[in-house]
């Protein structure tokens, strides 16, 4: 397997499964017993007919409880195990996997980007999951840095634009636009009402995370982006099916990564392919030692 498709593949599974936990990690994201009151509170009205909180509640535990409660256990297993075997990830390394997610999954848009915090948990929980799966893999030193000498254009990261844009087909109707900005209207408000693009008008206006070297946006975007600050708009840009305006919601400075930098993550990211089966905390169950409320009679999960 070449080196661009193994990173795709563990990018690929690592991104699945912070998106996967995202929801678990989130101290939001669990739902409260909240009594008798509440359980017996009616949430919904059609008709004669009422939903209660109760039924709500059984029906989401029906539909979700085993996978919910599953996520809330393998993030538990991750954090002791870690704490048992003195694992911990650095903020510097959590910076640079954002950097990483950034630069090769440009369809990451706002939202799943927008709690910064929650992904750096997110990206925690994923490398100490790794570590502890990969801990026992033995990779030789060789293999690591012919991986980083063969792969080298993964680790030079390019200047990364996070880009939002409307489109409108006149002139002064991108005008119009950037005088609505000015204003204080919101652009993505205004890219859902007015944006003709659509792809992203639903998303706000969001393009994703472009980098310098990307063939898939307008060259004249690129052109563009290096002389915006963050937070600004751009003047009513020509385009192919009317005009644009370009919004930097952020810019990453790109940089290349030395092979002591990134040796961890080749390390990982190789292991990872010597196994079989998904990327996920189950297999740990046993060693932690857990039992659930969906263990069935032989001890299964």
């Amino acid at each position: 397997m070449s080196g661009k498709t193994l990173w795709s593949v563990i990018f690929g599974l690592v991104i699945l499964n912070c998106l996967t936990v995202a929801y678990f990690i989130n101290p939001y994201g669990v739902l409260p017993v909240n009594g008798d009151e509440q359980e017996d509170e009616v949430i919904a009205t059609i008709g004669e007919t009422t939903i209660t909180r109760e039924q709500w509640m059984a029906e989401l535990e029906t539909r979700y409880g085993k996978d919910t409660l599953r996520e809330l256990v393998n993030v538990k297993v991750v954090e002791e195990l870690a704490e048992k075997y003195d694992l911990s990830v650095s903020d510097e390394v959590i910076e640079r996997e954002l950097t990483f997610y950034k630069s090769m999954y440009t369809s990451l848009d706002e939202e799943q980007f927008s709690e910064e915090q929650n992904w750096e948990q997110q990206i925690r929980y994923s490398i100490l999951l790794e570590e502890l799966l990969t801990k026992d893999v033995e990779v030789p030193e060789e293999d690591l840095r012919s991986f980083y000498e063969n792969n080298k254009e993964l680790y030079d990261i390019k200047d990364i634009y996070h880009l939002s844009h409307i489109v409108v087909k006149t002139e002064e109707e991108a005008k119009a636009i950037i005088k609505e900005l000015a204003g204080g209207s919101s652009f993505e408000a205004l890219a859902l009402e007015a944006s003709i693009d659509e792809f992203t008008a639903n998303q706000g206006g969001d393009i994703g995370f472009i980098s310098t070297d990307n063939d898939y946006v307008s060259k004249e975007y690129l052109q563009i982006a290096p002389e915006l600050s963050a937070g600004d708009w751009s003047h009513p840009i020509k385009v192919n099916v009317g005009y644009a305006v370009l919004l930097l919601k952020e810019k990453l400075v790109g940089k290349t990564y030395s092979y002591d930098e990134v040796k961890d993550q080749i390390r990982r990211q190789i292991a990872l392919e010597k196994m079989e089966g998904a990327v996920t905390a189950d297999p740990l169950w046993q060693e932690i030692g857990v039992s659930w409320f969906y263990e069935d009679e032989t001890g299964k999960n």
